[in-house]
C-alpha cells in the first residue's frame, strides 16, 4: 500500500514528517532513482528509497485482524510458563507479530482486535479516549428496573471501585434467563461478571461484538479476517487514504470451534486485484 514518503521518513526515524518534509524539498530524497517532491506517494515494501544515497529501512508493515475469540482461549501472546492453554495467538497462523489490544476473559468469547500497532492499541485502550465497547451479556434471571438503574449508574464492586455509567437494556428473553445488550466505556478485568454477581443476576455467557467502530459481525468463534482500510481509518479516527482493498471474502475457518478441538487454520487467498487475471500476476499496478 502507497503512503506518502514523508509519513515513511518519519515510521523510518529520520525526524518529524516536518523534517521530513524538508529533506525532500532540498532534493536529499529519491524514490527509485528519481529525485522526490513533496506530495510524492510510495509503496516503503517495493520502492528503494534513498536519503542522501543511502538507503532507508523500512517500517514494520502494520497488521490489523478481527478474531472472534472462542470461550476458554487466553486473550495473550504468550501463557504462563507451565500453562497449557491455547491464546488467541495460536488462532491466527501469521508470520508478522501481532498482540491483542485490550482484554477478553477467559471464560467469554467473541471481538478481538490483533495488531502490531501500538499507536493504535494505546488509543483503544486508554480510558482517557473513551472508546466504547459493546456486549451481549445473557443474565440467569430476569432483572427488575432497579437492578437496571443501579447498573447503568455504577456498581461500586468489592475492591470499591465505582464502575463508570453504562448503557444496558434488554434485548431478549432466554427461557428463565434474559439477554442484555451493555455498552461501557472501560474494561476492568471480570467487571461485567463481578457487576451481575453484585446484583444478583449471575452473568452465563458475555459475547463482546463491538470496540469502538468495529463490529464482529458474522465471524464465527475461531475465525478471522483482516480489517478493510475504511476499518482501520475508523479506529484511528482518520479519512482512509487511497483506495480500499476488499477484505478475504471468507476467513480462514468456516465453521464454529470447540474448546477442545486442535485446529488447523490458513491464510486467506489472495483476492485479484483490479486489472489482473486470476492466477496470474501483473508487472505493475494499472494507473
Amino acid at each position: 500500500m502507497e503512503e506518502r514518503l514523508q509519513k515513511i521518513l518519519a515510521q523510518a526515524g529520520l525526524g518529524s514528517r516536518r523534517d521530513c518534509e524538508e529533506l525532500i524539498r532540498a532534493g536529499r530524497v529519491r524514490v527509485d532513482g528519481a529525485v522526490a517532491v513533496l506530495g510524492q506517494k510510495a509503496n516503503p515494501v517495493s520502492a528503494k528509497i534513498t536519503v542522501d544515497g543511502r538507503p532507508i529501512q523500512p517500517p514494520e508493515q502494520k497488521v490489523y485482524i478481527a478474531l472472534h475469540k472462542p470461550r476458554f482461549v487466553l486473550t495473550t501472546v504468550e501463557p504462563e510458563p507451565g500453562d497449557m492453554r491455547r491464546t488467541v495467538r495460536d488462532l491466527i497462523p501469521v508470520s508478522e507479530r501481532l498482540f491483542p489490544v485490550g482484554r477478553l476473559d477467559f471464560d467469554s468469547e467473541g471481538l478481538v482486535l490483533m495488531t502490531n500497532d501500538g499507536a493504535l492499541a494505546q488509543k483503544l485502550t486508554h480510558p482517557s479516549h473513551g472508546h466504547e465497547k459493546e456486549y451481549r451479556v445473557l443474565v440467569a434471571r430476569h432483572p427488575d428496573q432497579e437492578q437496571l438503574e443501579i447498573w447503568r449508574r455504577g456498581v461500586v464492586l468489592e475492591d470499591g471501585y465505582k464502575t463508570q455509567p453504562a448503557e444496558v437494556r434488554v434485548e431478549s428473553q432466554a427461557g428463565k434467563g434474559m439477554w442484555l445488550r451493555v455498552i461501557m466505556k472501560e474494561g476492568r478485568k471480570r467487571q461485567i461478571r463481578e457487576i451481575g454477581a453484585k446484583l444478583g443476576l449471575p452473568v452465563v455467557r458475555i459475547l463482546r461484538v463491538r470496540i469502538g467502530s468495529l463490529r464482529l459481525g458474522t465471524l464465527k468463534p475461531g475465525e478471522w479476517r483482516y480489517l478493510t482500510q475504511q476499518e482501520v481509518a475508523a479506529l484511528k479516527g482518520e479519512p482512509p487514504e487511497g483506495r480500499t482493498r476488499a477484505t478475504p471474502a471468507k476467513p480462514p475457518v468456516t465453521r464454529p470451534v470447540s474448546p477442545n478441538e486442535t485446529v488447523t487454520l490458513r491464510r486467506p487467498r489472495r483476492t485479484p486485484g483490479r486489472g489482473e487475471t486470476p492466477g496470474r500476476k501483473t508487472s505493475e499496478k494499472k494507473r
